[in-house]
């Protein structure tokens, strides 16, 4: 028999408003100019995420660069010869690509962009809670701090979520999860594991309707249904493909329907349309009863990223994460645990929403 608890989390009450840098062409092209410049000055490499802007996509992958998932940012940070790693997302993704490359300078465009699953989940709060389960195996997800996956057993990304604790539960293991509760469900669901839920959410996720993605899908009955598994179960039930941010990219690409409805931060629209240019992507609703907002499932936090701030740190050294070594060490193990799961069994890692 096989449980399925959940535990409350710190609610995330100081929600930012969605405020996206608005550039003309002249400023753009100067900004760009200026950026390409101090890179090849500090031999600099811009880490993007799929959910930052476009101009920052773009950046990325002129400077020879990388956009992805946070995992995999960090990961091509590591194998690239820059000595300075400039990461445009949000908090966590700037630790773990410190974690993994203690050697290099990581710098941040904005260091206030957050994340709400991180927020929801304070470090000290969370030790607490798995002091009083010690009998259970810790498993974060890697929307989460340093110092809470310093305290965890594995840090697993959606991609790997699924096999991760499959793998754990065949052992006889019993699951403390952190810190999204949708995507604990979903994982729970898949596995049948016995399993503790921090209740965290992601604020763009959570507000995705089924009610208005039926409604969307009587009007396009064609399209395919795209679905982050850290949305809610009853959009989940609706998806035709539910995965990671990447694995949601390649089913745009892959997939034979004409027409796509995407739950998951419209910032990876840009990427999409790269992969599909001749596709139609519409928004998943995220507010209202049935809800028909175009613009609102994006995370403010990714909109505090642009060229300006960019620009900024290059030229000040600001906005430079730090993390102590001894958290760092043990939150290097969770993830290197997950890499060598993955590497034994041939799993994909990429792909975390916020990766």
């Amino acid at each position: 028999m096989t449980e399925h608890r959940v535990i409350t989390a710190r609610p995330v009450t100081d929600v930012p408003p969605v405020v996206e840098e608005q550039l003309d062409a002249a400023e753009r092209a100067g900004l760009k100019t200026r950026i390409k410049r101090l890179m090849q000055a500090q031999d600099a490499c811009l880490l993007a995420h799929y959910y930052t802007s476009g101009d920052l996509q773009d950046l990325a992958i002129e400077t020879g660069g990388c956009v992805s998932d946070s995992l995999e940012m960090a990961r091509f940070g590591h194998a690239a010869a820059a000595k300075t790693l400039v990461v445009a997302g949000v908090r966590f993704m700037g630790e773990t690509a410190k974690i993994l490359n203690p050697e290099k300078r990581v710098l941040m465009p904005e260091i206030k962009a957050e994340c709400s699953l991180d927020l929801s989940c304070p470090a000290d709060d969370f030790a607490k809670f798995c002091d009083q389960h010690p009998e259970r195996t810790v498993v974060v997800y890697a929307n989460t701090s340093a110092a809470v996956k310093a305290r965890a057993d594995w840090m697993v990304t959606s991609s790997i979520a699924v096999p991760v604790v499959k793998y754990l539960h065949e052992q006889g293991k019993k699951i403390l999860w952190a810190p999204d509760r949708f995507l604990g469900d979903y994982v729970q669901k898949a596995t049948g594991a016995d399993m503790i839920l921090w209740q965290g959410s992601c604020v763009v996720h959570e507000k995705f309707k089924a009610e208005g993605i039926r409604a969307l899908k009587r009007e396009h009955p064609e399209a395919a249904v795209l679905v982050h598994p850290e949305s809610p179960a009853e959009v989940i039930a609706l998806a035709n493909v539910v995965g990671s941010t990447t694995q949601l990219i390649n089913a745009v690409r892959d997939l034979p329907q004409p027409t796509f409805i995407v739950a998951t931060d419209n910032g990876i629209f840009h990427k999409m349309r790269e992969a599909a240019p001749g596709k139609l992507l519409l928004e998943a609703p995220s507010g209202g009863r049935g809800a028909t907002c175009v613009s609102c499932a994006h995370c403010p936090w990714m909109a505090m990223n642009g060229l300006r701030n960019l620009a900024h740190v290059l030229e000040s050294g600001a906005n430079e994460i730090h993390i102590p070594e001894d958290i760092r060490a043990k939150a290097v193990h969770a993830i290197d645990r997950m890499l060598d799961f993955a590497a034994a069994s041939g799993v994909t890692v990429r792909g975390t929403s916020g990766d």
